[in-house]
């Protein structure tokens, strides 16, 4: 059994900052890529960021130079610092990984969510 679990979630003033984590747990042999999706209601999932498991970094468009993704592999744990946000970074922020439990094929495992609201 894999779970990922994040938080740091919460309630943010226009142009303020927040961080996630997202913490990966259970019978893991090897964590590859690692991803932040985010859901504004009424739209659909989309990317935010991802890493790989050497550090190689993408960003959506609309949060470059103001996210960034990180990671620590021996805390089997992703981060998104959030800067300058802005009412339309409100949404369900999910992370997401492909994860290896024994030498086959990784799969694909999801958090919960963690809630992001921007708001004066």
């Amino acid at each position: 059994q894999v779970q990922l679990v994040e938080s740091g979630g919460g309630l943010v003033q226009p142009g303020g900052s927040l961080r996630l984590s997202c913490v990966a747990s259970g019978s893991i042999f090897k964590v590859n890529t690692m991803r932040w999706y985010r859901q504004a209601p009424g739209k659909e999932r989309e990317l935010v960021a991802a890493i790989s498991s050497g550090g190689s970094t993408i960003y959506a468009e609309p949060v470059k130079g103001r996210f960034t993704i990180s990671r620590d592999n021996a805390k089997i744990t992703v981060y998104l610092q959030m800067n300058s946000l802005k009412p339309e970074d409100t949404a369900v922020y999910y992370c997401n990984a492909d994860i290896r439990r024994t030498l086959g094929l990784p799969e694909d495992y999801w958090g919960q969510g963690t809630q992001v609201t921007v708001s004066p």
